[in-house]
C-alpha cells in the first residue's frame, strides 16, 4: 500500500502502465509475426479505467484463442494499474 501523503501516479502513467501491460500478454502468447492487427485503447478519467483490447491473430498460433488472450490483456491491464496505486 502506498503511504499515504504519496502522489498518485499521473493520467498518462496510468495509461502508459496498462497499455504496457497488454501489450506483453498479447506478445507473450504470440508472436509478433502472427499478430495480424491488435488494439489496445486504455482511457483513464476521474479514476475510472477503462480498457478495451481488440486482437486479430490466428486461432491456431497460440493455445489460446484470440478472445482469451484479448480478455487476458484487459484484466492484465486492470492488475497492473492496481499494483501501480499500491506501491
Amino acid at each position: 500500500m502506498a503511504p499515504a501523503d504519496a502522489p498518485d501516479p499521473t493520467d498518462e502513467t496510468v495509461v502508459q502502465t496498462a497499455a504496457d501491460a497488454a501489450e506483453d500478454v498479447i506478445f507473450d502468447t504470440y508472436k509478433q509475426s502472427a499478430v495480424r492487427d491488435y488494439d489496445v485503447t486504455v482511457i483513464f478519467e476521474d479514476g475510472t479505467l477503462e480498457v478495451d483490447v481488440y486482437l486479430n491473430a490466428p486461432a491456431d498460433a497460440a493455445d489460446r484463442s484470440p478472445e482469451a488472450v484479448a480478455d487476458a490483456a484487459a484484466l492484465a491491464a486492470r492488475s497492473a494499474v492496481d499494483e501501480l496505486f499500491d506501491e
